[in-house]
């Protein structure tokens, strides 16, 4: 039971896109903005469900999944021209998958160190593979390494926690002087100085008729991405398609799509929203009665995840931009990284971290089956 019930659709909406809200007043903050509006969106969202203000499962959080964060992609993507792409992206690839390793790494070295119990093995391949997927992959993992319903929802609910976990890490890094001074990044300077100089002129203008033509147009390619994906059997690639037709419509019509005013704003709105839905279905009560010694182990694995990426960063001189979203893409998915670009702002990186990021729902099957079929 919670005080706004499960059903109470209007009232969850309201403290959804008040989460929104506060994630945007951080971002302005002079204090709050230390570490971003996602952090605060996140923790807040979380404790409200965690103390039974909001429930932490509704159909307002599965339309917000389902409906409005597809919506929200070509929001951030209308202006996602692949030649800036390709020449300001950077090396996000080569962070994914060194990022990848990482997970592998701590899945295997942690599945030695800590004792859990006959389903190890199973545990092991199916968090490494959910990482570096996501709960699709976590839910087709578990099936074809034959986990009982027991160890399902104890697995899946002790990773929960360990995920939000390590999205705070993702965008507190940028904040933390050690980190900036030793993997540098022009993105991030670049960001921070227009965030700085030009934030009044970065505000956009709410034009209805950008706004009204970009909803229509966005509405119009998640529609036609439901339907390839239906028709083609693909419904856990949607986001993809979805992603994939924004940005060939985006270079066909690159000067068309420039001119559009407020259109990443309605996507930032989205991300935001989504990001509230991750907290407030984060049953952290439940996971620490349930299974700490797997939160133990997901913190592992991210632990030494980023010790991996980091070396790795700074003996390769990656920039600390493409490590987050990399980093983000291998252990929290596409949509949480493409919100963490832009969030910070880091407008090029947005493409590289939705089809990246994609690429780990792909190899995530064969990575995770793998791990299980070695240490068993």
């Amino acid at each position: 039971m919670s005080l706004i019930p499960a059903d109470a659709t209007t009232a969850l909406a309201a403290v959804i896109f008040g989460l929104a809200w506060l994630g945007f007043w951080a971002d302005h903050n002079k204090y709050a903005r230390k570490v971003s509006g996602v952090p605060w969106v996140l923790t807040v969202a979380l404790i409200l469900s965690n103390t039974r203000v909001i429930p932490l499962e509704s159909p307002a959080y599965g339309f917000v999944s389902q409906y409005l964060l597809p919506l929200g992609v070509p929001f951030l993507l209308f202006k996602a021209n692949l030649r800036t792409v390709f020449t300001q992206g950077g090396w996000v690839l080569s962070t994914f998958l060194i990022a990848s390793v990482g997970v592998v790494v701590g899945a295997v070295s942690g599945y030695f160190l800590f004792d859990l119990g006959d389903a190890g093995a199973k545990i092991a391949g199916t968090y490494a593979g959910a990482f570096i997927g996501g709960v699709v992959n976590f839910v087709a993992i578990s099936q074809a390494v034959q986990m009982t319903p027991t160890e399902f929802s104890v697995s899946l609910g002790a990773s929960a926690p360990a995920s939000i976990v390590g999205l705070l890490i993702l965008v507190t890094l940028p904040s933390i002087p050690f980190i900036r001074r030793h993997i540098p990044s022009k993105i991030i300077d670049q960001a921070d100085a227009a965030d700085v100089t030009h934030e009044a002129e970065e505000l956009p203008r709410f034009r209805l008729d950008h706004v009204s033509a970009a909803i229509a147009i966005s509405l119009a390619i998640c529609a036609v991405s439901n339907y390839i994906c239906t028709r083609f059997g693909i419904g856990t690639y949607n986001l993809f398609v979805v992603t994939v037709i924004t940005v060939i419509l985006a270079n066909i019509a690159p000067r068309q799509f420039a001119k559009l005013e407020g259109d990443f704003a309605l996507g930032m709105l989205c991300m935001y929203a989504f990001f509230a839905m991750i907290g407030a279905g984060t049953d952290a009560v439940g996971f620490v009665r349930s299974a700490p010694i797997l939160f133990v182990y997901c913190t592992f694995m991210l632990v030494v995840h980023f010790i991996v990426l980091l070396v790795a960063s700074k003996l390769l001189k990656f920039a600390l931009a493409e490590v987050i979203i990399g980093s983000g893409a291998a252990i929290v998915g596409p949509a949480a990284s493409a919100g963490i670009a832009s969030a910070k702002g880091w407008k090029t990186l947005l493409t590289p971290a939705i089809t990246i990021g994609m690429l780990g729902y792909v190899i995530a099957n064969f990575v995770g089956i793998a791990i299980y079929q070695w240490l068993r």
